[in-house]
């Protein structure tokens, strides 16, 4: 099948430079999987190009993009906060309406899966979406069914969520990561200990984990009516499975968790690579088909 990818550079409110990479199937479509990475990852990770190749198929564009700070976008890594990549997110989501995106579904991966939940509850739902308390109650462990409904007054609007191991609390997971002695080394000299594992340490201004104490997902109410899945391994030595069966309690709309026993914060084996994505991919065909 012959696909079509093309830049898509946009700006954010700050008026920041952002790479994207909008990826459409042939003979266009009006459905949208808008991705985001992970900390210290970038547009094409693994995860990103592994969906695209996955949902073009089925008839399903994606738009990948980098953060700030992040692979071709614009600003020092050392100045990002979760507010910025909030407001580029949602920046990306504006693309969507006036190249015709009709449905859209959000996906993110760790820290772009924090992401993703608060620009959902910024970005709103479309209209014609019924929000019944007694769906709004069903959170299952299992694959929910497709439950919006839509009319003729339909504006583009937010589908559904899915998300791969979100730091749902990134403050409270950088303290436990780092401890008090590091913590206070980060706030000396805003510096981080390089968490890829090289060596030296990485420029990140202590404002960071300050802005991430405002930045929880078990705070952004309006997020929670969409249909949302999560993907998390109970082997995760970065983000605590503890965190999405927590988040999983604050959902409001029809919930799906799956932990992968054995697969680490990486799903590093291919095995649980190949079965984090095609949840993931699954539900989004699901939802926005």
């Amino acid at each position: 099948m012959t696909t079509i990818e093309q830049t898509l550079p946009f700006t954010d409110p700050s008026g920041h430079q952002i790479s994207g990479i909008l990826a459409k199937p042939p003979g266009g479509t009006d459905r949208l999987a808008v991705l985001c990475h992970g900390f210290l990852s970038n547009k094409n990770s693994a995860t990103n190009r592994a969906l695209t190749a996955m949902l073009l198929p089925q008839g399903i564009a994606t738009l990948r993009f980098d953060f700030f700070g992040h692979g071709d976008s614009e600003g020092p890594f050392e100045k990002l906060t979760v507010g910025i990549a909030v407001q580029q997110t949602l920046a990306a989501l504006g693309l969507a309406g006036p190249r015709g995106y009709r449905k859209i579904g959000l996906v993110g991966s760790s820290f772009g899966g924090l992401v993703a939940v608060l620009a959902a509850g910024q970005f709103g739902t479309p209209a014609g979406q019924d929000h019944p308390a007694t769906e709004a109650a069903g959170a299952t462990i299992s694959h929910a069914h497709p439950w919006t409904r839509r009319d003729a007054s339909f504006s583009p609007g937010l589908t559904c969520l899915a998300l791969k191991c979100p730091v749902s609390d990134l403050a409270a997971m950088l303290r436990d990561e780092f401890g008090t002695t590091e913590m206070r080394q980060w706030q000396r000299t805003n510096t981080i200990p390089n968490i890829t594992g090289k060596p030296g340490r990485i420029p990140l201004l202590f404002s960071f984990y300050e802005d991430c104490t405002h930045h929880v997902a078990y705070e952004a109410p309006k997020a929670m009516t969409l249909p949302t899945l999560i993907v998390h391994g109970d082997a995760d030595e970065c983000v605590p499975v503890a965190q999405s069966l927590r988040l999983q309690e604050f959902l409001g709309g029809k919930t799906s968790l799956v932990v992968l026993a054995g697969a680490d914060h990486h799903f590093s084996q291919p095995a649980h690579f190949r079965e984090m994505t095609e949840h993931i991919g699954r539900w989004i065909v699901d939802h926005l088909n």
